[in-house]
């Protein structure tokens, strides 16, 4: 499986910016995907992510109400629509993929098998 994220760049708070991932290989299976974000001196955290189905989406406390995960599974892509950002969300962003996980768990990296290059996202205050 590869997973190519995109969408990343410079954006002044407040602004919005949307990024996408692509799954491509073994896609065939059900998986679910999620974010990942990594600012500088900082250990990775979980952002957001979206069961296969798109029933289940989990986001941290730091996002929750100004992004949104969503699937465009006809493209095997999921996008995270990023609004009235933030100069504390600046990072680089990676997608990431998980076959399972569960409500308990769904943040947890070592769920995740694949991993997408990341994009930076840079906010401006």
């Amino acid at each position: 499986v590869q997973l190519q994220a995109s969408g990343g760049g410079l954006v002044q708070a407040g602004g919005s910016l949307r990024l996408s991932c692509a799954a491509s290989g073994r896609t065939s299976s059900r998986y679910n995907m999620g974010w990942f974000r990594q600012a500088p001196g900082k250990e990775r955290e979980f952002v957001a992510c979206i069961s296969w189905s798109g029933g289940s989406t989990y986001y941290s406390d730091s996002v929750k109400g100004r992004f949104t995960i969503s699937w465009d599974n006809a493209k095997n892509t999921v996008h995270l629509q990023m609004n009235s950002l933030k100069p504390e969300d600046t990072a680089v962003y990676y997608c990431a993929l998980a076959w399972s996980w569960t409500h308990r768990d769904y943040d947890d990296v070592s769920n995740y098998a694949y991993w997408g290059q990341g994009t930076l996202v840079t906010v401006s205050s």
